[in-house]
């Protein structure tokens, strides 16, 4: 599994022009699901993503979450984030999961992740548009450990 997340001051998602979803300030998800993923990597990046420490505390620092500070997540479907441009100059999707598997992964990472923060997402396998207002900027690649696909 692999994220991309960014931190916002806001952000929205729209479908044929028709808004799907919109967050304060918070985090940005753009979550891949890989062949293979499972429980295990789920919940290693839902723990990872809402305990990431990039929000500052009152001296500054980037050392709170979106978790400690009651802010909102957009979480996105990109499939795109498993594309492997290593060969030639067209990524190659092998490594994706198949739509069903990775629509199930989408599904249950967002249920899970609204138990902690208020979550808003887009539509799966739809093409979106998607405006943020980035802060820092901050942006975070994470990908789960090889270990936990054994």
């Amino acid at each position: 599994m692999k994220a991309v997340v960014q931190r916002v001051k806001a952000a929205s998602v729209s479908v044929g022009g028709e808004e799907k979803g919109r967050i304060g300030e918070g985090l940005l998800v753009f979550l891949g699901v890989e062949e293979g993923d499972s429980e295990a990597e789920l919940n290693w990046m839902l723990k990872k993503i809402i305990n990431l420490r990039i929000f500052q505390d009152d001296a500054g620092r980037m050392n709170l979450s979106a978790l400690d500070r009651g802010f909102e997540a957009l979480v996105i479907s990109q499939f795109t984030l498993l594309g492997d441009c290593r060969r030639g100059n067209r990524p190659n999707f092998m490594k994706a999961a198949s739509a069903e598997e990775a629509k199930r992964m989408y599904k249950t990472f967002c249920e899970r992740a609204a138990d902690k923060l208020d979550v808003q997402t887009g539509v799966f396998g739809a093409m979106m548009n998607i405006v943020a207002e980035n802060d820092g900027p901050v942006t975070i690649i994470l990908e789960t450990p090889e270990r936990l696909k054994s």
